[in-house]
């Protein structure tokens, strides 16, 4: 008999987990059976991760381990926009394709192991196959970038901007709130450039005719009446014109906004489209319409040429803009990044002492912020159940990155619902709750 098994790695970011996501629904549908020990698979497949040198190293590293556990890998992903320095360290691997490739990692598997007979298509469920918990899941609208941003090389992988269409999206994201997904995660390179490629066509959508645009998407999303939350958003003017839709049901009062620094000499050496001011005016407008927002950013230091002065401007920064949540990493150089070729490298000394120093300063920031929320009642999104404990997330939370909310066990809480909890305790990140009564 065929053995028609394939194992799947999944490495990097969560637009890399849909494109994993996509793939095993496509292998699934035609009855391929997915095992997760390299022993038992035909075949295994690996999407890799290349955008820092920890995760080119980790997806190598990756795909050494499957070559030497099985022997038949097939590469897909970031990674795979770089075939030659897969070549180099595994020369033996069956095919290697670049990222959100779907149809050609298909058709490698049909050449090294022919779909078997009388597919089962009805056995997938409307909204794929998923790789989160039942109770989330990414959705991802876009492939590509329009930014040639100097540390990044997203662009050159994914290519420019591609915006999926409004009725997939959207039908999507029905289908998932129809299978009991309460939290939806809408991810891309950059959120609020959605239908720009497109030119904002219009479709229909249940009687009614909207455009292909950002505000239209989430003003359509915020009806589903489940959690929707924004990452990857860069803060164009036309941002501001969401945050009156955000509620505690619907659009999540949360905004994920990658600034990367808030120098305009490091942001213009960046070629970041930013401009720190209008960022501090923008953010505390978007305050005053919705005052419990939650703002969630991302930064680098140590970036070429970046000064003590510069960097004493990022702390200004975090001081008044007072934000939510915040990572922060130190600058790696990315192979093929124009950033590398600029002057004034920073030691790596010197960027791990601005790292400890910036962090030191977020976490009494977060404190802060964290502390102001000890008593109130808040809904939570219960992820886990352990025997001592249950943890959970607030609307300000999004999984994995931001902070948690830890409960007492109580018998007959459902993972994956909503309950209303009140606040107890807090420290740098984390809440601490008890149940309502």
């Amino acid at each position: 008999m065929q053995n028609s098994k394939i194992g799947f790695v999944s490495l990097g970011c969560p637009k890399a987990l849909v494109d994993s996501e996509r793939i095993i629904t496509q292998l699934k549908a035609q009855n391929y059976e997915l095992v997760n020990t390299y022993h038992d698979a035909n075949v295994v497949i690996i999407n890799t991760c290349g955008f820092i040198e920890s995760a080119i190293e980790e997806s190598l590293n990756a795909i050494q381990e499957a070559m030497a556990q099985n022997g038949r890998v097939i590469v897909t992903g970031c990674l795979g926009a770089k075939a030659e320095k897969i070549r180099e360290v595994c020369p033996d691997v069956l095919h290697i394709s670049g990222p959100h490739s779907y149809e050609e990692v298909i058709q490698a598997v049909h050449a090294h192991v022919p779909p078997p007979n009388d597919p089962f298509t009805q056995l997938i469920p409307p909204q794929g196959i998923k790789l989160t918990p039942r109770h989330y899941a990414y959705l991802k609208i876009s492939e590509g970038c329009n930014h040639q941003c100097t540390f990044c090389i997203i662009p050159s992988m994914r290519g420019k901007l591609q915006s999926y269409s409004m009725n997939q999206v959207l039908s999507e994201a029905e289908k998932l709130k129809a299978a009991g997904v309460k939290e939806i995660l809408i991810i891309s390179q950059d959120t609020s450039a959605y239908g720009v490629d497109k030119k904002y066509a219009p479709i229909q959508w249940h009687n009614e005719t909207i455009a292909t645009k950002f505000f239209d998407l989430c003003n359509a999303l915020s009806k589903l009446g489940i959690w929707v939350r924004l990452h990857y958003v860069y803060p164009y003017p036309h941002v501001d014109d969401i945050i009156p839709l955000m509620q505690p049901t619907g659009l999540l009062p949360y905004i994920d906004i990658p600034l990367q620094h808030a120098s305009q000499r490091i942001l213009k050496a960046m070629k970041r489209p930013a401009n720190q001011e209008n960022t501090l005016k923008r953010i505390e407008k978007w305050r005053q319409i919705c005052p419990d927002i939650t703002i969630r950013s991302t930064f680098i230091v140590g970036f070429p040429g970046e000064t003590e002065d510069d960097f004493e401007e990022l702390l200004s920064f975090l001081k008044v803009a007072q934000l939510d949540r915040v990572g922060c990493f130190q600058y790696s150089p990315v192979e093929g990044a124009s950033a590398n070729q600029l002057a004034n490298p920073v030691a790596n000394e010197v960027k791990e002492e601005r790292y400890a120093r910036f962090m030191e300063l977020q976490a009494k920031i977060s404190s802060d912020k964290l502390t102001q929320k000890r008593g109130k009642t808040l809904q939570v999104l219960v992820d886990a159940i352990k025997e001592d404990q249950i943890i959970a997330r607030s609307s300000a939370d999004a999984p994995e990155i931001d902070g948690l909310v830890y409960l007492p066990y109580k018998k007959d809480i459902q993972l994956g619902e909503f309950y209303n909890v009140k606040i107890t305790d807090s420290d740098d990140y984390d809440l601490f709750a008890d149940w309502s009564k």
